[in-house]
């Protein structure tokens, strides 16, 4: 071989070295994991396996800076190519013009097909079109004491007539009470399964209609006059509800299925979940979300819709959602779930397609975060009306 030859091989292997090299993408993730056994490596590696080219730069971001570290990345120009997202950012980061549409992504993908019913739904962003792809979530749903209700002959309630008929039945005060309520914070979505249900919408005129009111009027008796709920409730949190039932002191509660290894590990085989009642007709349950997105400032939007597509299918999603202790959003992953035990996962996929979620603004945060707990607690103990109750919640969306 000539020496000539020789050199321009060399020239043209070094050129094609340098053009692989350039060719090779770098995906900056975000995620927030609290969980020790992070999978994260083990997913990045077996991407990267698949997908030579691709390298995944993960980060696990602390969750009480999770947004504050995001929002500013943002502004500052050095945001990540994808990231984990909730609902309660989606107004914002739409408002930013930080997002990427994916909706045509998401309609070529063949994963679509076994995510499972309402998800895509309830990520909708505000115009409709889609920015964020699903990757975990939790629905509530009714908890019941199995043994109680068997011990009384009853069978768990699928309607709210059969709901209060059960809970005056099962209620043995003071040493039992049909219902756990969750007077405090955080007990609006509880709330929403008797009231959002027949009618109420957090809007002008959504909450203060004859049929709102009249929803939460029976709520409300349901502690006043029926007197199944704990005279505790007003200020009930979460802790007092759990704890309330797995020590008999009520028969029902309504949690999702994070807390439902907990209750097993307590009570066995006598904690059992069903959807919660069809009030007037219809079902509400609220819907707990974390999705992927990719960011409109990424230059890599290919590899990353490759990287978060691959997060959200079969078995990479159930490897992921087994370090979150939340459900996996397929089908498939659903059917072969063991994480949490077979009744309270059929309870969650069962109630996915009736979930809703609020609507994402101020109002809403301010509802959710103090005012409803505010209003619920003066209701229950007699300072307001149900209709001034109403009045008062309705106040903060006619602004």
């Amino acid at each position: 071989m000539t020496l000539l030859k020789t050199l321009t091989m060399g020239v043209a292997l070094s050129a094609l070295l340098a053009s692989g090299a350039a060719q090779a993408e770098t995906v900056r993730f975000w995620y927030h994991f609290d969980n020790p056994d992070n999978p994260m490596n083990d997913l990045v590696a077996k991407f990267e396996a698949a997908n030579p080219g691709i390298e995944i730069e993960a980060e696990n971001v602390p969750w009480n800076s999770y947004y504050d570290n995001l929002y500013t990345a943002l502004v500052g120009g050095n945001a990540p190519d994808a990231a984990m997202v909730k609902l309660f950012a989606l107004p914002r980061l739409a408002e930013m013009q930080a997002l990427e549409p994916i909706g045509d992504r998401i309609d070529a993908w063949a994963g679509k097909a076994d995510l499972l019913d309402n998800l895509l739904e309830l990520n909708k962003g505000p115009d409709g079109q889609q920015y964020y792809l699903p990757i975990q979530y939790v629905v509530l749903y009714l908890y019941y004491r199995a043994d109680l209700f068997e011990q009384a002959g009853l069978k768990p309630p699928t309607t709210c007539e059969e709901f209060r008929d059960a809970a005056i039945k099962l209620t043995k005060a003071p040493d039992t009470y049909g219902f756990g309520l969750r007077g405090g914070k955080g007990g609006w979505d509880q709330w929403g399964a008797f009231v959002m249900s027949q009618g109420a919408e957090l809007k002008p005129g959504g909450l203060t209609n004859d049929k709102a009111v009249a929803a939460n009027q029976w709520l409300i008796d349901l502690f006043q006059k029926d007197k199944v709920i704990p005279p505790s409730a007003p200020n009930d949190g979460f802790q007092e509800i759990t704890g309330a039932f797995k020590s008999g002191k009520t028969a029902m509660t309504i949690h999702h299925i994070g807390s439902s290894n907990d209750m097993v590990k307590a009570l066995g085989d006598k904690v059992s979940a069903v959807p919660v009642p069809e009030c007037g007709g219809n079902r509400w349950t609220s819907y707990g979300d974390e999705s992927l997105g990719i960011f409109a400032s990424s230059e890599v939007k290919d590899a990353a819709w490759k990287w978060i597509s691959f997060l959200a299918e079969g078995e990479n999603n159930v490897a992921f959602n087994k370090a979150t202790g939340q459900m996996t959003v397929t089908q498939s992953g659903a059917a072969k779930w063991t994480l949490h035990e077979r009744r309270f996962v059929d309870a969650t996929v069962n109630s996915l397609p009736f979930a809703k979620v609020l609507p994402q603004n101020t109002a809403t945060s301010e509802f959710v975060n103090t005012a409803w707990q505010t209003a619920m607690q003066q209701a229950l103990t007699g300072q307001i009306t149900s209709k001034q109750m109403m009045e008062q919640l309705e106040a903060l969306f006619t602004q």
